[in-house]
């Protein structure tokens, strides 16, 4: 698995939660540096920092990749929409949590969030959807 990191570093131990929870080895992990102007539109800074990735279209495509999306939630959002782009589905996620009453502050993986499955089971039929309330 490829895990592209858009946020802080992972740490070894990090690693190893992730092919503990995935049952898959870390091939590698590229660290893409997230750093954005404000005063410019983030959608072309997000394709310029995919393209910074240096994948072919079969890679992208085929590739078991995970994604350590950057904390800044717009320049978040803009990314999934240009990975989906590039892969024809939404990448997996990470999601990191603070070790509770840890001094200094350390960082988990809280879990891995499978979007393409949580678009499916939102796009599924209301009474097949668990996560639905339906109103009167």
């Amino acid at each position: 698995m490829l895990i592209l990191n858009f946020s802080h570093p992972l740490t070894a131990e990090h690693v190893a939660q992730i092919e503990a929870l995935t049952g898959t080895p870390v091939e590698r992990v590229l660290e893409i540096s997230t750093h954005f102007d404000p005063a410019l539109p983030f959608a072309p800074q997000v394709a310029a920092l995919v393209r910074e990735v240096e994948l072919t279209p079969a890679e992208w495509q085929t590739l078991p990749l995970l994604v350590n999306p950057p904390g800044h939630a717009p320049i978040a959002v803009t990314l999934l929409a240009e990975l989906h782009g590039q892969m024809g589905y939404f990448p997996a996620v990470l999601r990191l949590r603070i070790i509770p009453e840890h001094v200094p502050a350390e960082f988990e993986i809280a879990e891995i969030i499978n979007l393409q499955a949580v678009r499916e089971r939102a796009r599924a039929p209301l009474s097949a959807n668990p996560n639905t309330v339906e109103t009167d």
